[in-house]
């Protein structure tokens, strides 16, 4: 389940795997740094020095605009719309397009591999190995993500059971070949962070996988994802880039929250000056 790309990515090295092993500039660096990536990972298996943890649950929903109702739950999710003007006839998307009015699902996750990082991290450090401490959160960063990967292909066979019979190789889960998506609060499609308050008191994700909440709404530990489970055939995923004051005033009003308070945590999506 693991996407080495990225991997790769973050040591500024260009190609996707395993193609990039033939690079004339980079093969040889990267099929060097991925030796050393595999002989560290058999290691943090040997000694369980990592501890991945997760948590995810579909609850029963229904939209109301571009918000998501959980009526079980009592809570309300609350998701922007695209306001960029498109070609004729291109809609302007928001995930609650994604739920159906009377009764459908939606799920939720939490995933970690960061506990035991930075106790390893700062054991590395302490022997003048920065290369290593380096290549550990690297690899935790990996490790979250195929956590997350694998944790959505369990939801849509078994958990939910929308796709049980899903038969696709780790190239076509890395190309997102599959039906469904998982957004995550305070990225493109849901750029608004503070959603992963509700989405951590929804799952109890604290006291089930040890990942908090930092003021800003970071998680720690950092190797940690979080989003949402759409299931629906059309489901893709797209970006939010400007928004007009209209649907900030909108959706503070939805939120509860001053303008001001909207203003500031959608700051770079703002099409006007706050």
């Amino acid at each position: 389940y693991i996407d080495w790309t990225p991997f790769f990515q973050s040591w500024e090295l260009k190609g996707k795997f395993p193609a990039i092993f033939d690079d004339a500039t980079y093969g040889a660096e990267a099929r060097s740094l991925f030796n050393d990536a595999n002989t560290l990972l058999d290691e943090i298996i040997a000694n369980g020095s990592i501890t991945a943890r997760a948590v995810c649950e579909i609850y029963p929903a229904r939209r109301v605009g571009d918000d998501v109702e959980l009526p079980v739950h009592g809570r309300t999710l609350h998701f922007l719309r695209q306001q960029t003007v498109k070609a004729k006839g291109q809609p302007q998307f928001s995930l609650a397009d994604f739920i159906r009015d009377d009764h459908d699902h939606l799920g939720a996750f939490v995933v970690t591999a960061g506990h035991g990082v930075d106790a390893l991290c700062t054991r590395y450090e302490s022997e003048h190995d920065d290369y290593r401490s380096i290549l550990v959160k690297a690899i935790a960063d990996r490790l979250a993500e195929a956590a997350a990967e694998w944790l959505h292909r369990k939801v849509r066979m078994t958990v939910w059971g929308y796709a049980a019979e899903e038969e696709l190789a780790n190239t076509d889960l890395i190309a997102e070949k599959y039906q469904g998506i998982r957004p995550a609060p305070g990225y493109p499609a849901c750029p608004d962070h503070t959603e992963k308050r509700a989405l951590f008191d929804l799952l109890h994700a604290e006291e089930t996988t040890g990942v908090i909440l930092t003021e800003s709404y970071a998680m720690m530990p950092a190797a940690s994802v979080s989003g949402w489970y759409f299931a629906h055939p059309d489901a893709k995923y797209f970006g939010i880039t400007r928004i007009g004051r209209d649907q900030v005033e909108d959706y503070a009003r939805r939120k509860g929250m001053t303008i001001a308070e909207c203003e500031r945590w959608l700051a770079p999506y703002l099409s006007y000056e706050a």
